[in-house]
């Protein structure tokens, strides 16, 4: 889904979202509420500069409006692969947005996730991995790498790797792998407008990936070890 065509179901015509270059950004009324969207459109590399911008949206939404909640429109292909700014440090400005989100929450900031296109490696790991919950679009696309590439990484045959996708949602790339993994807390269908309140009204307090993750079958183990190790600190 186009990202223009998202926010004007979400927020109707007169929306006030823009894009500049790849970037979204907009300060709505939902609800009668305000609600700080950021997000990236695309398929958008995120590197220093996509990174640092977001941040400082949601950095000013902290310092100007406490409380506000947020949401981030996510349609990524990963980080950027470019010399330039793997020398301007994108690990540390990806790290910083990350870091940006995560005071958001804990300052008192619902901050929710929507993938409504492409969701890749890195670039969704520092922005809706790190929301409250994270939800997608159907169609959505979402996946660390594809089966080819875990297959020269790992130095497994890609057959394997095919078959124990089929078994196991933790090989498969795919959005309901992920709502089977508790990464994707659910899929907004039918009226976005609904699906939005529902998502804000029930934000959850903590993280809830592994315990879904465990109840829905797709990492059962998860949520025990790390327990296991809360348990033992």
């Amino acid at each position: 889904m186009q990202w223009h065509s998202l926010v004007t179901q979400l927020f109707g015509s007169y929306h006030g979202m823009r894009a500049v270059g790849d970037f979204l950004q907009g300060d709505v009324i939902f609800d009668g509420k305000p609600l700080t969207v950021i997000g990236t459109t695309n398929h958008a590399p995120i590197g220093v500069h996509l990174a640092l911008v977001q941040a400082r949206v949601v950095l000013d939404t902290i310092a100007q409006h406490p409380g506000r909640p947020i949401l981030l429109l996510i349609d990524t292909q990963g980080q950027q692969l470019r010399r330039r700014d793997e020398l301007l440090g994108i690990n540390r400005a990806m790290a910083h947005l990350g870091a940006s989100i995560d005071l958001a929450r804990r300052g008192g900031h619902r901050v929710l996730g929507l993938v409504y296109d492409q969701a890749l490696s890195g670039g969704f790991i520092t922005s809706g991995l790190i929301a409250d919950a994270c939800d997608a679009l159907p169609d959505a696309e979402i996946r660390v790498m594809r089966i080819p590439a875990m297959a020269r990484v790992t130095k497994l045959p890609e057959e394997k790797l095919t078959a124990l996708s089929q078994s196991n949602p933790v090989f498969a790339p795919g959005v309901k792998n992920y709502v089977a993994m508790g990464g994707v807390r659910a899929l907004w269908e039918g009226d976005l407008q609904a699906a939005l309140r529902e998502a804000l009204a029930h934000a959850p307090t903590q993280d809830r990936r592994a315990q879904d993750g465990a109840e829905r079958g797709g990492r059962r183990l998860a949520a025990a070890v790390a327990q296991r190790v809360l348990d033992a600190v």
